[in-house]
């Protein structure tokens, strides 16, 4: 950084501080400073979309991954010689399917489909933020300029040319800031418009993925309804039956009563 630009920044941060404390006097655009706040609330609520959206796509790839690993598990327990054995090996398939297909087909569509828009949403707001610095840091050299100009007229200077110069550095100061100012103001609220028509096709393509996968993740299971019992009409009390018989017979064994 030049020496120039090093005074520049000492001048602003001072300019800052005075403001702050009401020791000078601060220009303020209440439709400028609306504008930013309803920018920033649209930030961190994008954020926060682009953030859960990201920890669906994980959350999924999570219980498909499950379903994999108790397959694996339970397949342990059983040989095709038992009678659930040939029931284990079908779950197995069922599930890998669906864990193959969360990983390729489901994710694809969605990181195209969702996350990559409203990740390049989310990119477009370090670049305004940039633009609000640039417009704050021009606020602050009009205000330490007219700041300059009237402690000029209060007290004048000896020297005849200090207070015209003064109010030229002033009036160029001015014309930057309002011009950064006015432009800002009027396209802050173009980006804030463009949510409605830029997001929507990527809420449809959410509800639209999570439809797919759980039509295609029922069928899937549904074909297993043959290698199972059929439902329990009892509301699974003879299985809850079963159960505590089994577990009386562990409590009986010898081994059970071991110190």
């Amino acid at each position: 950084m030049s020496w120039a630009g090093f005074k520049k920044n000492i001048n602003r941060a001072t300019t800052s501080v005075l403001s702050k404390t009401g020791n000078m006097d601060r220009t303020t655009d209440r439709e400028f400073e609306e504008e930013e706040k309803r920018a920033k609330q649209l930030e961190g609520r994008t954020e926060k979309l682009h953030k859960e959206a990201n920890g669906y796509a994980k959350a999924l790839r999570e219980m498909t991954g499950s379903q994999v690993r108790i397959a694996n598990a339970m397949e342990l327990f059983y040989d095709d010689n038992e009678p659930m054995g040939l029931s284990g090996t079908k779950y197995k398939e069922a599930v890998t399917k669906m864990d193959e297909q969360a990983r390729v087909e489901v994710e694809a569509a969605y990181k195209t489909t969702v996350l990559e828009p409203i990740g390049r949403y989310c990119a477009y707001f370090p670049e305004i933020n940039e633009a609000v610095k640039r417009r704050n840091k021009k606020l602050l050299d009009y205000d330490n300029a007219r700041s300059k100009v009237r402690k000029l007229v209060e007290r004048p200077s000896q020297d005849a040319q200090r207070l015209p110069q003064a109010e030229h550095e002033a009036n160029i100061a001015r014309d930057m800031y309002e011009a950064m100012n006015a432009q800002l103001t009027n396209e802050l609220p173009k980006v804030i418009d463009s949510r409605v028509s830029y997001l929507d096709p990527s809420f449809e393509a959410v509800v639209k993925s999570q439809l797919s996968f759980a039509q295609d993740a029922r069928n899937t299971l549904e074909g297993l309804r043959q290698y199972f019992p059929p439902e329990d009409p009892s509301g699974g009390y003879e299985l809850e039956q079963r159960a505590d018989g089994i577990l009386q017979q562990m409590r009986e064994l010898t081994i059970c009563g071991l110190a």
